[in-house]
């Protein structure tokens, strides 16, 4: 049965890194969101202005219906993806087309969370920056922590990204063990 298993978290969590790992020992398709960003939104980022609603949607829509032409196809993929809040995460979820709005447990996407201390996730911004390897200044990082929320009724793990990311693909791979 196709699935979508979304690695999420704010900027730096080590959501692609993941991600990729978790792909690899799927066989499946890998998809990262920054690549599904407008210009416009990459530009207004790289200034160090957090992106709106209206500049997400568009976004989260393209990335529904990447997902969807998976399970069409009846493929698994990873996503790699913020998702920061429930209704982007609704967004996400209406890729499966059974969904029914709360019903969490039973929807065809699903969400892992990458936490880590602020600190932490504020120096892999700085070096991947210094590096030229990513478009998200650290100035942006606080807007994300301030949107980041999970409710526990959407079931959504959450895991130390401070750890190996062997050990972190482990603990994804049991959660899913029956994909």
């Amino acid at each position: 049965m196709a699935r979508a298993i979304v690695i999420m978290g704010v900027s730096g969590s080590g959501k692609t890194s993941v991600a990729k790992m978790l792909s690899e020992s799927f066989h499946c398709s890998f998809l990262e969101a920054d690549d599904f960003h407008s210009h416009s939104n990459k530009e207004k980022m790289l200034k160090g202005i957090p992106l709106c609603d209206e500049d997400r949607f568009p976004w989260l829509e393209a990335l529904r219906d990447a997902i969807r032409k998976k399970f069409v196809n009846g493929e698994t993929v990873v996503l790699a993806c913020s998702a920061l809040q429930k209704r982007y995460r609704d967004i996400i979820r209406s890729a499966d087309p059974d969904y029914k709005a709360g019903e969490y447990s039973y929807c065809k996407v699903k969400f892992v969370c990458l936490v880590a201390p602020v600190g932490t996730i504020a120096e892999r911004i700085n070096k991947r920056s210094e590096e030229g390897n990513h478009f998200m200044p650290v100035s942006l990082l606080q807007s994300q922590m301030d949107l980041l929320q999970i409710f526990e009724y959407e079931g959504i793990p959450q895991i130390d990204s401070t750890m190996n990311l062997q050990l972190i693909l482990d603990q994804i791979l049991t959660l899913f063990k029956d994909i």
